[in-house]
């Protein structure tokens, strides 16, 4: 059995490029809908290039936290070719 942590970096592992999940998109399809500042918590903590964190962003448009800096997470999503920002 999954823990939520590894259930939430396989939602993530999944997000194609040039798109973007709510961090509340993530908890609901981790089975945890109102968990999703768990999952702020969880991508914090992630360092392993496979796992693609910069594209959860906030249910209000705005990137959020990344923990390489919101500046980063904004330009590799732009050069994704993220439609949102």
């Amino acid at each position: 059995m999954m823990t939520f942590t590894e259930k939430v970096y396989t939602v993530v592992k999944r997000i194609p490029k040039g798109t973007v999940l709510t961090y509340k998109q993530v908890a609901t399809r981790a089975g945890k809908p109102k968990a999703y500042r768990a999952v702020g918590n969880i991508l914090n903590k992630n360092f392993n290039p496979e796992i693609p964190c910069h594209r959860v962003v906030r249910s209000d448009g705005t990137v959020g936290g990344y923990n390489r800096g919101s500046v980063s997470k904004r330009r590799i999503l732009r050069a994704e070719g993220a439609s949102m920002l």
